[in-house]
């Protein structure tokens, strides 16, 4: 059985990407709107309650109007703006802490965001665990490629006169939109302190979380097993044990839906950096779709994903 698929925001960067990563895939029926139609509410409607599963690729508020459009009951919807990343009825479409069951049967799943996809896969884990307290104060420092600010980032970048910056940080206000999600699905009492930037690379990321001995309760070795207990037989993230701890660079996924999970200490273990490296466009955002896009039409997770 074909399942019927409609990609509402087809036309930005995830959307596009997310069409490539289905271009030959039989299992799907893609149905495609032309430019004129898709800023036609109606043929929107039409498109939106004759899909099976829809993937929104919107700003917040469009997809709240695109999620309002369902007039049946059995449309499902893979929401990858931030509109709905805490929102009551919503499965985080995380498989990997979510768990895959729930994301295979939901009807409504929201599409993490990038930066929180590293982060949540580092430390909710260790919260479960009892190895990070629920109370810690977290902080969290972290680079990605520009293709991860969109169109408008994009042309920034790429214009005549070139980058803008070799490295630039944002959000400076602390209010990230990414910081509700990355604190309620980890289970944290406290806002994580975010600090985000962006360098001149199209793609790529690398989200990191210092950590101080005393803020956790056991030592890297630990931490490490645990993230390898916890992601043992994932076929998207490892954990690694044997890499030189002198550099990682931000292109090491670059195309890619996988991530990799580092734990470095120091000599004598009082200071610990939790390290996420993963593709901003792929396990940050098209990647990830189609993960749960292929779980919740009950395909293998991996299917048409570049690992």
């Amino acid at each position: 059985m074909t399942v019927r698929v409609f990609i509402d925001g087809a036309a930005g960067t995830t959307g596009i990407q997310i069409r490539e990563r289905l271009a030959g895939r039989g299992e799907f029926g893609l149905i495609a709107l032309d430019e004129a139609a898709r800023r036609d509410d109606a043929a929107r409607t039409e498109a939106i309650n004759a899909a099976d599963i829809v993937i929104l690729c919107l700003p917040d508020e469009a997809a709240r109007q695109s999620v309002a459009m369902i007039g049946n009951g059995t449309t499902r919807v893979i929401d990858a703006s931030t509109a709905h990343r805490t929102a009551e009825g919503w499965i985080y479409g995380l498989p990997e802490i979510s768990g895959r069951e729930a994301v295979a049967q939901a009807r409504f799943v929201s599409n993490p965001g990038c930066y929180s996809t590293g982060f949540i896969a580092l430390v909710a884990p260790l919260v479960r665990a009892g190895l990070v307290p629920p109370d810690a104060r977290l902080s969290c420092n972290a680079v990605s490629g520009y293709s991860g600010g969109g169109k408008a980032m994009i042309a920034e970048y790429e214009g005549a006169s070139g980058p803008p910056a070799a490295w630039r940080t944002y959000a400076l206000t602390l209010a990230h939109k990414h910081v509700p999600e990355m604190q309620v699905r980890c289970g944290l009492a406290h806002r994580p302190l975010f600090a985000p930037a962006v360098v001149p690379v199209y793609s790529g990321m690398v989200v990191e979380v210092p950590l101080h001995r005393d803020m956790v309760r056991d030592d890297a070795a630990r931490m490490r097993a645990a993230l390898a207990d916890h992601y043992a037989g994932s076929p998207v993230i490892a954990v690694v044990a044997d890499h030189e701890p002198a550099t990682l660079a931000i292109e090491m996924l670059k195309d890619k839906d996988s991530m990799r999970l580092f734990v470095f200490a120091d000599a004598d273990g009082a200071q610990m950096r939790l390290v996420a490296v993963l593709d901003n466009l792929g396990k940050g955002a098209s990647g990830a779709a189609v993960q749960n896009l292929n779980l919740m039409a009950g395909l293998p997770e991996t299917a048409g994903l570049r690992l």
